[in-house]
């Protein structure tokens, strides 16, 4: 079993309310904000405020991705926000292990992010602070990309690292040109969190959340997998 979780950086924003609450009658638990500053990625997205006005109506689990430079200055707005679990780049945080905590200290699942170049062992001197792992498996920036095939291995060698390291019960969670082609080498490789952005808001919402939870993942999600 694992957890979609549909990626608003696909959705229509003239519909987002709409959108969001079809996930959620459709079965959806988990929601992925992409948040981009334009200095650590190329792009700009959405911020707090668009994060308040979904926890306001709404009860998924808001998994909040910061693509941003420095991100220590942010966590407390975030997780005051309404974020549930809160991702920062190994790339764009001088104090990862003081951030980390941070956002542990705040009430909020922490979460560190890693490109598709950037090893796996950017974790190993933080596992006592990590409660998920975010493996990107595309250059962040910019939905709609294809998956970078090694990092199947990578995801692999990732749970390998943090089982050798007591951490059987942190998640993985990847996101990049995941589908219905892609999904199932990842979890096999160990991943059990999917970020999925096309895949999902590309058509019908409603019946493409339902064929990739239910054609690779098994039953619709009523379970949080070992984050929640």
């Amino acid at each position: 079993m694992g957890i979609i979780a549909p990626s608003i950086l696909s959705a229509d924003f003239m519909k987002l309310g709409e959108q969001v609450r079809t996930l959620e009658e459709s079965g959806c638990r988990w929601l992925h904000i992409d948040v981009m500053d334009g200095m650590f990625v190329p792009s700009i997205s959405f911020g707090m405020p668009l994060i308040k006005s979904i926890r306001k109506d709404s009860r998924l689990f808001l998994d909040v991705h910061l693509m941003v430079k420095d991100p220590e200055r942010y966590i407390h707005e975030f997780a005051a926000a309404g974020a549930d679990s809160i991702s920062i780049h190994a790339e764009a945080c001088a104090h990862i292990d003081r951030t980390l905590q941070a956002i542990r200290d705040e009430g909020v699942k922490a979460c560190l992010a890693l490109n598709p170049a950037t090893s796996v062992h950017a974790v190993d001197y933080v596992t006592d602070k990590l409660d998920m792992v975010l493996l990107m498996t595309v250059n962040p920036g910019f939905g709609g990309q294809s998956y970078i095939p090694a990092m199947t291995k990578k995801t692999r060698d990732m749970r390998q690292l943090l089982d050798e390291n007591g951490c059987e019960n942190v998640p993985i969670e990847v996101d990049g040109g995941i589908n219905g082609s892609t999904i199932g080498e990842s979890m096999e490789a160990g991943a059990e969190i999917f970020v999925a952005g096309s895949a999902v808001f590309r058509g019908d919402l409603a019946s493409n959340f339902r064929k990739l939870s239910t054609r690779t993942l098994g039953e619709p999600q009523d379970d949080f997998v070992r984050i929640v």
